[in-house]
């Protein structure tokens, strides 16, 4: 933990953010581990190529840095092998958190495909609460998330305070767009999921990712045919099974 804990008042996060506005993500993120290290952390799904791109900054800069992912239980089998070649690549290990019921207590407890009857309640179950956990005692944490993934995410700050988790949350990349992370991992040989090759611009958990056709949305293949766009992680409000858990954050 940090000696002193950072300022958390809004006038101070919008300052900071303002700050950071039109600085390259080493930059962002040199500023973030100065400001929060210890006890900075990267949120990284081994999914989506913001996180990589995240991840093999972090790396250089300051490997120190605590890595976690989220295991549901549900991921695909190449989401697994990214994770062990990031391992072998940069010598680290990142932490998995998963739910606190296994897949077989979950079905005995709230039926069989939670995920089709009500995903809220299967992504809070296995996303969102292990996320809680994961972020206990941190400072801060960086985040993958960018303005040009959704209309759910247009308006992102670089620094925010996700009154979800209560955490200052970090989006170094949130001003790049994709062409720009596609560019600095091929130029910078990152490993990235597999997935990408084989019509998959998002990817999550097995059971609610689907390719897409080309030029549709890239988050097209979250969720199909469900009224449902974000895991509720980033979203602003968080319901477990139909009840509300927490009040609104303000931007998160």
């Amino acid at each position: 933990m940090a000696e002193s804990k950072p300022a958390h008042d809004e006038a101070t996060l919008g300052h900071w953010s303002a700050e950071l506005e039109g600085k390259e993500p080493e930059e962002i993120l040199r500023w973030a581990i100065k400001q929060f290290q210890p006890g900075l952390t990267h949120a990284c799904s081994f999914g989506g190529p913001s996180g990589m791109v995240i991840l093999d900054m972090v790396m250089k800069i300051d490997p120190r840095v605590e890595v976690f992912y989220l295991d549901t239980d549900f991921l695909f089998p190449e989401t697994y092998k990214l994770r062990d070649v990031c391992e072998a690549r940069y010598n680290f290990k990142p932490i998995a958190f998963k739910s606190l019921i296994t897949v077989a207590e979950q079905a005995q407890k709230y039926g069989e495909a939670l995920w089709l009857r009500d995903p809220d309640a299967c992504c809070n179950l296995r996303k969102v609460e292990p996320n809680q956990r994961a972020l206990v005692g941190k400072t801060a944490w960086l985040s993958g998330i960018r303005r040009d993934q959704s209309e759910t995410r247009r308006e992102v700050r670089i620094v925010e305070w996700g009154s979800k988790f209560e955490l200052v949350k970090i989006a170094p990349l949130a001003a790049w767009s994709e062409k720009q992370v596609w560019s600095y991992i091929m130029t910078h040989d990152v490993p990235y999921n597999e997935l990408h090759d084989h019509n998959y611009p998002s990817i999550g958990c097995t059971n609610c990712t689907k390719p897409v056709n080309p030029g549709d949305d890239a988050r097209a293949g979250r969720w199909q045919g469900l009224d449902k766009t974000e895991c509720g992680i980033q979203e602003w409000s968080l319901i477990i099974l139909g009840h509300e858990q927490c009040g609104q954050a303000t931007s998160s």
